[in-house]
């Protein structure tokens, strides 16, 4: 049994505490909450401490706090004997006091209070400073994941750029799709298939196979009307995603015709 414990009580603290307390082979022993929020989300098996000077002998120590605690955090951590691992796509490993046996449990996904995932379904990002913490967290990573990957700092923050351009800023594109449907009066619903379509097609395309769009076709007179609907910054977000895509495949194209 693996001895876990997990300081934190934001969006994915909540996740993890009950992947951990659905895994037959580790066992969340303890949960640290300064302020003791969201605590509806955590399991009330969990003994819950506030008090770092509190904290019980543990095998992995995860700090699921914002990237700017994590540093400052791991500090008042020395005595700690177990290995202690951080959950963020951007901060190094090395950001962990010296001190410490130290690592990373990167989960690259996106989480939400109330939305509940299958964290089987989550790739987790594992990266140590040895072999025998590698296999250690390892193991702790195959009890909540099917999907693990080891990856170093430097493309770990290269994964979490990624991450970004493909959720978050997508997410802000339909943002300012619903906007434009509601200004117009029109349901968002009208293109919720379209944006799953193309979730799925990703899965079995690149993504430069499945693009579509006037963009890719270099389609001017429609693009011309489009930015004449526009105004402010979805015009300018427009110009800059168009003239993007056109340059990509253009590039493309002469280097098809090089081969």
């Amino acid at each position: 049994m693996i001895k876990v414990v997990l300081i934190g009580s934001g969006n994915l603290a909540s996740h993890l505490s009950r992947a951990l307390i659905e895994s037959p082979k580790a066992d969340c022993v303890q949960r640290i909450s300064r302020n003791h929020t969201n605590k509806s989300y955590f399991d009330p098996s969990i003994p819950v401490i506030s008090e770092l000077s509190d904290l019980v002998d543990a095998d992995i120590y995860v700090l699921a706090v914002n990237d700017d605690s994590i540093a400052k955090l791991s500090k008042n951590l020395k005595h700690l004997r177990g290995l202690v691992v951080h959950t963020s796509g951007t901060v190094a490993m090395s950001a962990l006091d010296p001190s410490l046996r130290r690592g990373v449990l990167y989960p690259a996904q996106s989480f939400s209070l109330e939305k509940k995932i299958d964290f089987k379904k989550v790739p987790l990002v594992l990266e140590t400073e040895n072999e025998n913490d590698y296999k250690l967290l390892s193991d702790l990573a195959s009890e909540l994941s099917d999907i693990i990957y080891k990856l170093d700092s430097e493309g770990r923050q290269k994964l979490h750029v990624a991450a970004v351009f493909a959720n978050n800023f997508s997410n802000y594109m339909f943002s300012c799709a619903e906007e434009l449907c509601k200004e117009a009066g029109i349901s968002f619903d009208i293109l919720k298939p379209m944006i799953l379509e193309t979730a799925i097609k990703v899965q079995g395309l690149s993504p430069i196979e499945s693009q579509t769009g006037p963009a890719k076709r270099n389609d001017q007179q429609t693009i011309k009307r489009h930015i004449e609907q526009l105004e402010g910054d979805k015009k300018l977000i427009y110009k800059n995603i168009t003239d993007s895509i056109i340059k990509s495949f253009k590039i493309k194209e002469e280097n098809g015709k090089k081969l």
